[in-house]
């Protein structure tokens, strides 16, 4: 049964894809065409200033106003855009209704290299209306978090779980051999083998709920942008495919870290959105160490947002479509609270889990750390050098000081003192990249790092200030080891 009226014809889809690519249908050629307001509007789903813009009748205006603000556009306008395909090939491929709309959202993507395309259902901004239950989300935000924050090493086999429209399979495709797609939605998986077909690539789609479609199988990276959201389960609250994983509070994603080990290679990854009810009287780190303690696995989660459980409703309820005042929305308001109340929720943080298989017999690392500013963009470079640098140290826990370090190139430090004061009262590093952590130091360390170049061993280095500062050189070591070794696990000290 075809759940959607998608049909992957690969010689429409290739003859699609050229036409797209002809118009300048990518990301930096809308943003262009767009000019910076209007696209910045666009993504605060505010469709005016884009139409004041689209009024011409070339290619990739005619594509704008109908992939992206849904308009009804006349056959022959249609049959100018994509000469290659012409409106019965966009008919034929299920994208064009009899109306002159577009059935499907369509729209460019990219990383650095790549410009892709990706089909979804249509949005609220198009439809006018509460989405339906089987509505497969587009590029949203959560997407493109978990892209950016993606470890990017080659890997032989990977897994997008709950894959949705296909944006991290696509992303996987530029380092990785092999792909495994799932979805227990139908209309995700029809979706999914579509835009393999339209970007050329070969993924091995699969029906089913979390690790079901895989069972016996390992991958050495898993990524997932799971059904997350926490919904009551209550009559007259909609559950949507895209984002309700059917069970009760956070249970889906603390099965997830449950049963992601038993799927991952050796020195295997595995990366995803949460979301984690925290109780009132208890701290989120303790609810995501409970999560933790049944497996083996290496953890290094960051917290980006937390909301009270009003603030979480809101959001929910009208990314749903459904908007405050009606009936409804009170209804749905009022049920959410309710859920929250009987489990004695004060607040609901959100954040990306990475977890790691450790490859060899050795202590575990666990570094939970809630970070809601700026990051790197992509993040997964960061991530990956702090994964390699923690796995060093719980490898080699007594060798970080007889190593040869050296401060890391976009490290700065600042000095506050007191006026008239002649030493600083506080010392400040900061990270340029990565989470952009800030640390204060003291002057020992302080005088390390400005002697950190890779020529002495940590060890040398502290015993020379040492003797300079007039310390004891035992005890300055044994204080500086914990320390050395927190600037090594994030980046502030790199090898040489």
């Amino acid at each position: 049964m075809n759940h959607t009226g998608l049909h992957a014809d690969p010689e429409l889809l290739t003859a699609l894809a050229a036409d797209l690519r002809s118009a300048a249908f990518t990301v930096d050629g809308v943003q262009q065409r767009l000019g910076p307001v209007a696209a910045a509007a666009l993504h605060r789903e505010q469709v005016t200033p884009a139409r004041r813009v689209v009024t011409d009748d070339d290619p990739l205006d005619v594509l704008i106003r109908f992939f992206t603000l849904g308009d009804a556009v006349p056959g022959e306008l249609l049959d100018v855009a994509v000469p290659g395909l012409r409106s019965h090939g966009l008919r034929e491929l299920g994208l064009l209704a009899d109306d002159g709309r577009a059935r499907f959202d369509l729209r460019p993507h990219a990383d650095d290299t790549h410009d892709w395309w990706v089909v979804s259902d249509l949005s609220e901004l198009v439809t006018g209306g509460p989405l339906p239950d089987d509505h497969v989300l587009g590029i949203g935000g959560a997407s493109t978090t978990l892209a950016s924050w993606t470890v990017r090493r080659p890997a032989a086999r990977a897994l997008d779980m709950g894959a949705g429209c296909g944006v991290q399979a696509l992303h996987l495709g530029a380092h990785c051999e092999r792909i495994v797609a799932t979805d227990l939605s139908a209309r995700a998986v029809e979706i999914l083998r579509f835009n393999a077909v339209l970007n050329g690539e070969r993924w091995d789609v699969r029906s089913g709920s979390l690790f079901e479609p895989v069972a016996g199988e390992r991958f050495d990276l898993i990524v997932s942008n799971p059904p997350f959201v926490i919904t009551p389960r209550v009559a007259g609250v909609p559950l949507f495919e895209y984002r309700d994983g059917g069970m009760v509070g956070d249970s889906l994603v603390r099965t997830v870290v449950h049963q992601v080990e038993a799927h991952l290679e050796p020195g295997g990854v595995a990366q995803l959105l949460g979301n984690w009810e925290v109780p009132a009287g208890t701290d989120w780190q303790d609810v995501v160490r409970q999560w933790l303690a049944p497996t083996e696995l290496d953890a290094w989660v960051v917290q980006r947002e937390t909301q009270d459980p009003a603030e979480y409703a809101e959001l929910w309820i009208r990314d749903g479509g459904h908007r405050p005042g009606t009936e409804a929305y009170e209804r749905m308001y009022a049920a959410w609270l309710d859920d929250f109340d009987a489990r004695g929720v004060a607040s609901i943080g959100f954040g990306v889990i990475t977890l790691q298989r450790p490859a060899t017999k050795r202590r575990r690392f666990q570094v939970l750390e809630e970070h809601s500013g700026p990051v790197a963009s992509p993040m997964g470079p960061a991530v990956d050098a702090e994964l390699a640098a923690l796995t060093w140290c719980a490898e080699h826990p007594d060798e970080v000081l007889d190593q040869n370090w050296r401060v890391a190139d976009d490290v700065t430090e600042e000095r506050f003192a007191a006026p008239g004061a002649d030493d600083p009262s506080v010392i400040r590093i900061t990270q340029g990249g990565g989470l952009g952590r800030q640390l204060h130091i003291d002057t020992a360390i302080s005088a390390y790092l400005s002697v950190a170049d890779g020529d002495l061993t940590a060890r040398q280095a502290l015993v020379a200030i040492a003797t300079l500062l007039e310390r004891d050189e035992r005890d300055l070591l044994e204080r500086a080891q914990p320390i050395v070794t927190r600037l090594v696990e994030t980046g502030f000290l790199v090898g040489t």
